[in-house]
C-alpha cells in the first residue's frame, strides 16, 4: 500500500501563487508516475499535469505555461508550483501515483482562489 498526503492548499487572490505537496509512504519502491488532479464542485474529477518517474511530463492546455510539476524522488515528494491563479483553478486538488498495476490517491487539498 502506498499512502499520499497533500498539503499547501488555501485561499489566495487572482494572480497569486501556491504550491502543493504531496508526500509518499509505505511501500513506496517502484513508484512510478505521479500526478495532481482536480475537481470543482458540480463537475468530474480532472487531469492537472504528471510527471514520470524520469521526469516527463503533461499538463492539461489550462495550465500550461502558468503550473510547473516536479518531483524529488529521494524524498518521495512530488509538488506543483501554481503561478497566475485564476478563479476558474479553484476546486480540491488530489494526488495519485502508480505502483505496478495499481494507483493510489491521496485524500485532496483544497485551493480558493477569490478576491
Amino acid at each position: 500500500q502506498v499512502q499520499l498526503g497533500e498539503s499547501g492548499g488555501g485561499l489566495v487572490q487572482p494572480g497569486g501563487s501556491l504550491r502543493l505537496s504531496c508526500a509518499a509512504s509505505g511501500s513506496i519502491f517502484s513508484i512510478s508516475t505521479m500526478g495532481w488532479y482536480r475537481q470543482s464542485p458540480g463537475a468530474q474529477r480532472e487531469l492537472v499535469a504528471v510527471i514520470s518517474s524520469g521526469g516527463n511530463t503533461v499538463y492539461a492546455d489550462s495550465v500550461k505555461g502558468r503550473f510547473t510539476i516536479s518531483r524529488d524522488n529521494a524524498k518521495n515528494t512530488a509538488y506543483l508550483q501554481m503561478n497566475s491563479l485564476k478563479p476558474e483553478d479553484t476546486a480540491v486538488y488530489y494526488c495519485k501515483a502508480g505502483r505496478g498495476s495499481s494507483w493510489y490517491w491521496g485524500q485532496g487539498t483544497e485551493v480558493t482562489v477569490s478576491s
